[in-house]
């Protein structure tokens, strides 16, 4: 952990900011100037529970209750960098949990609506983005099924990791558009991959290793053995 990070007050998160973009975003080759500035400037310790604001700056994944996590920053950043956002473009982030990912793609310029199916989780995010993000439109629902109402996106980001991206979640995707998620087979390493439209179905292409929770909502069931 990035003990720069701890015992951090009201009067020094912005300094701790800038020492979490500079000791753990840069070094990660995150270096899209946009995601920088707007990592710099979101204050992170608004998307956390009370008792977990000291570690929101901490080169780690944050417990937030029920197997949700608040997403690693370089994590959260590099998935964001490797989305390729174009502002104006609609983007749908599933599991927005405190909103930390659906702000940063909304200081992008992107039109962010944010799925989030814990209501504890969701009133957080909602009163984080109310003064950060405020043009967020915020949907609950299950996360399995996306957003009909508001489809197609550009551009789908799943801040956690799954098994296989979800059916419904692929339909709503835009001609060209694209899906960036952590896929996590039972077997293998997690990856975080994007995965682009084409003809012939997704095409998930993967780019870096990563080590993040599953997503409890859209873990599969069980199997049965007889």
């Amino acid at each position: 952990m990035n003990q720069s990070a701890l015992g951090a007050t009201a009067l020094d998160y912005d300094a701790a900011r800038q020492r979490m973009v500079d000791a753990q975003i840069r070094p990660v080759q995150i270096n899209d100037p946009r995601v920088i500035a707007a990592m710099r400037a979101l204050p992170r310790e608004r998307c956390v529970p009370p008792a977990l604001k000291p570690f929101a700056y901490a080169d780690q994944s944050l417990d937030l209750g029920n197997g949700r996590v608040l997403t690693e920053p370089r994590i959260i950043g590099r998935m964001v960098q490797i989305a390729q956002p174009e502002s104006g473009r609609r983007a749908l982030v599933v599991a927005a949990g405190t909103g930390y990912a659906a702000a940063l793609l909304a200081r992008l310029g992107l039109r962010v609506v944010a799925l989030e199916s814990n209501t504890a989780l969701g009133a957080i995010g909602k009163a984080f983005c109310a003064t950060e993000a405020p043009e967020i439109v915020w949907r609950g629902g299950a996360l399995a099924e996306g957003d009909s109402a508001d489809a197609p996106f550009d551009l789908i980001l799943i801040d956690g990791a799954v098994r296989e991206i979800p059916p419904a979640l692929a339909g709503q995707l835009a001609e060209g558009g694209r899906i960036v998620c952590v896929l996590s087979p039972a077997d293998g390493v997690a990856t975080a991959c994007v995965a682009e439209r084409t003809p012939q179905g997704l095409a998930v292409r993967p780019v870096f290793d990563v080590a993040l929770p599953m997503l409890p909502e859209l873990e599969p069931a069980p199997a049965f053995a007889f």
